[in-house]
């Protein structure tokens, strides 16, 4: 009888990562939702799965800033499950920060979850990783050109963009890191993280004058999980042609 394929997703209840976890769960793999916050939200999640597919889907908390939480997440994971497939690095925070308001503070929340967490992450999962898996980071387009006043979010995506070279070097040839750079997919979840006046620009700045959907960004995660075997340490960018 052939194994079934594990992912691990961060920030797999809400949003992207919801539907990263639906689109890996629809094509067969057993899915590991990892939240923080969202705990109702992971577990209504997992509930919905597990109606599809009986034990094909647990939640785990982890506050990704904690090397010690992260340790322990991965322990419980693969008490779950003795092998992973796929890590989807997907949980992120966003707000505005510009030079002259930064604190110690916003610098901690942002890089820990955008860098920070994705990097020590994916040193726990590594050695439990199958041939030839692959590790996915969700990135942004602000990666590779910065967002007025969100100076340390964008540096965070930029670390997070090298990450993704840094580890696909390291973890050659068994295991492929790859990211993906949305654009404009959804808007924050409040105007306190993004000023209408700001939407506004970025939508008059998108050639194809549209937002992407989640599925395009979780089409993509799959793609490069299955069907990329040859595709390693690269950055897709999906945003609609904002970047050019």
């Amino acid at each position: 009888m052939k194994k079934k394929r594990v992912a691990i997703i961060t920030g797999g209840a809400r949003r992207i990562g919801e539907e990263i976890s639906r689109t890996f769960h629809q094509k067969g793999y057993d899915v590991a939702i990892h939240y923080n916050k969202s705990k109702q939200d992971a577990e209504r999640l997992a509930q919905d799965l597990n109606v599809i597919r009986d034990d094909s889907a647990a939640t785990f908390k982890a506050e990704l800033g904690s090397v010690i939480e992260i340790k322990s997440m991965v322990k419980s994971i693969i008490l779950w499950r003795k092998k992973i497939d796929a890590l989807i690095n997907n949980a992120s925070s966003f707000f505005p920060c510009s030079l002259v308001e930064a604190r110690e503070k916003e610098w901690d929340i942002l890089i820990n979850s955008n860098l920070k967490g994705p990097y020590f992450i994916s040193q726990a999962i590594a050695p439990k990783l199958t041939e030839n898996a692959s590790i996915i980071t969700i990135n942004d387009i602000y990666s590779f050109m910065p967002l007025e006043n969100y100076s340390i979010y964008s540096i965070a995506k930029a670390g997070n963009r090298m990450l993704t070279k840094t580890l696909a070097k390291e973890l050659a040839p068994k295991i492929r890191v790859n990211g993906i750079a949305p654009g404009l997919i959804l808007w924050p979840d409040s105007t306190s993280q993004m000023e209408e006046e700001i939407r506004q620009k970025i939508m008059k700045s998108i050639p194809l004058q549209r937002s992407g959907s989640v599925q395009d960004i979780a089409k993509t995660a799959l793609f490069l999980a299955t069907s990329a075997s040859y595709i390693t340490g690269q950055t897709i960018v999906v945003d609609g042609g904002s970047s050019i």
